[in-house]
């Protein structure tokens, strides 16, 4: 009996010490992988400029927002043209033609692509400019207290037509880079008339759009 007690005893510290069953349990074909990220998860979905297709990235780097036109066929590679001032029609945009007292202006700007070719332009606010005038008098700019202009670059299509995302509203005052932060005289209305011209990329509107103030 004390043999028999001392065999078992052994044979129970060895399987201790062994433990024969742990390559079998990590070896189990139920046991799962460690989930980790895939590529899609930590991939960043950016905006993209008004005028240009959207294209995969392959990373989550952002990039500057510039076309780059797919190699020709023969792998030539090609830039896209800047677009030419005689190819660009610029026109005033308001959202009326009248405004009651205390109603505030809101303008745009429309672009089109009048050539026959794809070209990039910087259509940031860095390239606007809205200017009011009564008359010969020039009442508003927005360039007089202009704040953090930026750049964007942007493909337009031939015959492409866009516009401002978000219209800029003029507050009735008379603006002066030296009135950014105080008080400015407020522009009369009574059925006063006035003009908007816009600008962009050195590219003057051939018009301007009419509006009068109550």
């Amino acid at each position: 009996m004390v043999l028999v007690v001392l065999v078992a005893i052994i044979a129970v510290v060895w399987l201790l010490i062994t433990q024969p069953w742990s390559g079998a349990a990590s070896q189990s074909p139920n046991a799962e992988p460690e989930a980790s990220p895939s590529p899609d998860q930590t991939a960043l979905s950016l905006p993209v400029p008004v005028g240009q297709s959207p294209e995969p990235t392959p990373s989550a780097t952002a990039s500057p927002p510039v076309t780059t036109p797919a190699p020709t066929p023969s792998g030539t590679a090609t830039t896209t043209p800047a677009c030419a001032n005689d190819d660009l029609l610029v026109e005033p945009i308001i959202d009326k033609e009248a405004y009651r007292s205390g109603e505030k202006p809101k303008l745009s700007i429309a672009l089109t692509n009048t050539g026959d070719v794809d070209c990039t332009l910087n259509v940031g606010t860095s390239t606007q400019k809205f200017t009011i005038t009564s008359g010969s008098d020039i009442w508003w700019r927005s360039t007089d207290c202009q704040s953090k202009p930026s750049d964007q670059i942007v493909l337009l299509a031939a015959g492409q037509r866009v516009s401002s995302a978000a219209p800029l509203e003029w507050d009735r005052t008379r603006s002066s880079v030296k009135t950014c932060e105080g008080d400015r005289p407020s522009a009369p209305g009574g059925g006063a008339s006035y003009h908007l011209t816009v600008e962009i990329a050195g590219v003057e509107s051939d018009g301007s759009a009419q509006f009068l103030l109550y």
